[in-house]
């Protein structure tokens, strides 16, 4: 196991510098074209849950507008996300920025999605080992339904990656998340711009 992990971690560094590389310009314009769209910082920045639950800041592209208004009332998410920001979902493009997180080591290109902090109360002690690996960009839950499925489905795929980890594992899970990417399959939960906050 130590052996698959030292090996996952340098493809994780070597894929994600090769990925930033790649699209580095493609991310130059769309940062450039936010930051006019939003006329704020485009990249979101959140504290969410990385290995063993300790938290760490994950940075994605900012799809949806502040949530207060300009009379500093609430908005509802329906209004937050734009046009643009929901073609940017569409594509996963907003997820390009965790690149960064993965160099740093917070973060793997495959695992369970880090989720906010506050949801490591709410777990059981079967579905806290989604924790006992480093979060990733994509994982088991993310290409058998991402978020047409329950909370309680996504822990039930990521305790099954957890225990069942290979490195043929994550290729298998790599391959099929580009077939969900182009499928646009699952981006949001029904009546949510992404889905419903775990609740216990």
């Amino acid at each position: 196991m130590k052996i698959q992990q030292t090996i996952k971690r340098s493809a994780d560094v070597m894929i994600s510098i090769a990925l930033l590389f790649i699209f580095s310009i493609p991310m130059g314009i769309l940062y450039a074209v936010l930051a006019f769209h939003f006329r704020e910082n485009p990249i979101f920045k959140s504290v969410r849950a990385k290995y063993r639950g300790n938290g760490f800041v994950m940075y994605k592209f900012r799809t949806m507008r502040s949530a207060l208004a300009s009379n500093n009332q609430l908005r509802p998410d329906s209004e937050r996300v734009t046009e643009l920001g929901q073609l940017i979902r569409r594509w996963s493009l907003d997820e390009l920025p965790q690149l960064i997180n993965v160099i740093k080591g917070d973060m793997s290109l495959i695992g369970p999605r880090p989720l906010p902090l506050e949801y490591n109360e709410l777990y059981t002690i079967e579905e806290r080992k989604r924790l006992e690996m480093k979060p990733g960009m994509t994982g088991w839950a993310q290409v058998n339904g991402r978020n047409n499925v329950s909370w309680k489905a996504k822990f039930q795929l990521d305790v099954i990656y957890v225990t069942k980890y290979s490195l043929l594992f994550d290729l298998k899970i790599s391959l099929l998340t580009i077939m969900v990417v182009f499928k646009k399959e699952g981006i949001s939960q029904d009546g949510y711009v992404s889905a419903e906050r775990y609740k216990k």
